[in-house]
């Protein structure tokens, strides 16, 4: 594990932009740098933060973790349904088919938590017992495993607006999505979803619930894209510390970006006004959370190089451009 001092250090060198007109059109994404030329699209992911549908910061090293722990869960998952990607010229960068978006979001969980106005969670303590056309049991705790695993659609917001959580009934009415469509990828959510949850088990983490994008390659199949299972798309919690915390009432101990979201919670930020100024210890401690969070789930050791993100990927690019 790379040690704080290290982190701090590297927090000058983050990626936070790009910047090559040569590979196509550029797109920019909450996280990624798309650029779109042909049948190809090459997903740079920077190192931005983003919570509560705001880019709150960077952290240190976490594109690399995101695009590695992404490529470890393509692979895992790719007998269930296929993925967008060609190949990975460099640690923080994915080449992948140009697909066409399906205009929602899959959100799968497992249990009942969250802090967002999009959460579980949030919405059934304030009375909700219908959420995404799942009926919710009353005497639900937070943090309570569910009997079987909900599926939550939430539709794509445009910059500057949020998600929002909607039923399959309101995905059908307002996008253009067919209902075949939305059951082949609602039935492969889940079935992503329970290998995510086997695979972890086996490293000694839950994991909680997830989100998962699709889209259509030019030859007409529907493919994952984007990330899975990373900690921006993520929860993750220590299973052997579940039963003992949710027992007590206690918040469970998290591998996720929660813990930036829940530090900005804690001082009244939840999306709206002026960010917070985000201390370089608070950034290094996320960013230390991350590479734990690749390291246990994965079983990896996690392999940076310090120093400019942007000219390394810069040179490892170059071929393309």
């Amino acid at each position: 594990m790379i040690d704080q001092k290290d982190l701090i250090a590297q927090i000058p060198y983050c990626l936070d932009k790009t910047d090559f007109p040569k590979l196509g059109d550029k797109y920019e994404g909450k996280v990624r740098d798309n650029y779109t030329k042909g049948d190809r699209r090459i997903l740079i992911t920077s190192d931005r933060l983003s919570a509560f549908d705001r880019v709150i910061c960077t952290i240190p090293f976490k594109g690399q973790v995101l695009t590695q722990m992404a490529k470890f869960w393509f692979e895992q998952t790719k007998d269930i349904i296929g993925n967008h990607v060609m190949e990975y010229p460099d640690p923080n960068v994915l080449i992948g088919k140009q697909c066409t978006p399906l205009p929602i979001e899959m959100v799968v969980r497992g249990y009942i938590t969250g802090v967002t106005t999009t959460s579980a969670w949030y919405n059934y303590e304030r009375g909700v017992r219908d959420f995404c056309g799942n009926l919710l049991p009353e005497g639900l705790k937070k943090n309570q495993k569910f009997d079987k695993p909900i599926l939550t659609p939430s539709t794509k917001a445009e910059h500057g607006d949020h998600d929002e959580s909607v039923s399959r009934e309101e995905i059908l009415k307002r996008t253009t999505l067919t209902a075949e469509q939305y059951d082949y990828i609602a039935d492969a959510s889940l079935k992503l979803y329970q290998r995510g949850v086997e695979v972890a088990a086996k490293q000694g983490i839950i994991l909680v619930d997830t989100k998962y994008e699709f889209g259509i390659t030019p030859d007409g199949e529907i493919v994952l894209i984007d990330e899975i299972h990373t900690p921006d798309s993520s929860r993750f919690w220590f299973a052997n510390e579940y039963e003992k915390r949710f027992a007590a009432g206690e918040e469970q101990k998290k591998i996720d970006k929660e813990y930036l979201r829940e530090w900005l919670a804690e001082r009244g930020f939840r999306g709206e006004g002026e960010i917070p100024e985000i201390p370089a210890e608070i950034k290094a401690e996320t960013a230390r959370r991350y590479i734990e969070a690749f390291e246990l789930i994965t079983g990896q050791t996690f392999q940076a190089q310090a120093g400019s993100v942007l000219d390394r990927i810069g040179k490892n690019l170059q071929k393309y451009m």
